[in-house]
């Protein structure tokens, strides 16, 4: 099976994928190939009985990549699209700007997981921003009043994120 979960959003494709797997696993107990770029499923080798991860051996020069045309053991936990995308072709404008796309968006991702503030035991801490929501009674707000909320809520999340930067 290739592609489980492609087409829609990357939280929703890899919910879907994981699902499938489990299904296949627990029901139809089916021996399956499973190709997916979702770094999150390897963990089910080591949690799941019948599941065992294999990847596609690469060699890294510089910032170029080389398949070794080998299957190995374990998964892989980096990427290389844009690493394929160049060996597919693609102009090296679209591959310079997808490169800095990826930077901008992996800085986004660190600014997230830093504002939700992890405790030395992988608990989260709730943001104020959540917190201001779960506390919110929005059965008895107007329709006005809860497109009020969610924008101060957005703006407040942005400033958090921002690291209190207007």
């Amino acid at each position: 099976m290739d592609e489980i979960g492609r087409g829609t959003s990357t939280i929703d494709g890899l919910s879907i994928a994981w699902a499938s797997i489990e299904y296949i696993l627990q029901n139809l107990k089916a021996k399956t190939l499973f190709a997916t770029h979702y770094h999150e499923l390897v963990e089910l080798g080591s949690t799941q009985k019948g599941i065992s991860n294999c990847s596609v051996a690469v060699k890294e020069i510089g910032h170029e990549i080389v398949f070794l045309h080998r299957i190995v053991d374990g998964g892989t936990d980096k990427s290389f699209g844009i690493e394929v995308a160049r060996l597919a072709g693609l102009p090296k404008t679209v591959i310079d700007g997808a490169k800095h796309k990826l930077n901008k968006l992996r800085a986004n991702e660190a600014k997230l997981a830093q504002s939700l503030d992890y405790t030395s035991n992988n608990e989260v801490q709730i943001p104020h921003f959540a917190s201001l929501l779960e506390k919110t009674d929005i059965d008895s707000m107007t329709p006005l009043e809860a497109l009020n909320f969610i924008h101060a809520l957005k703006s407040e999340m942005n400033d958090e994120l921002d690291g209190g930067k207007p």
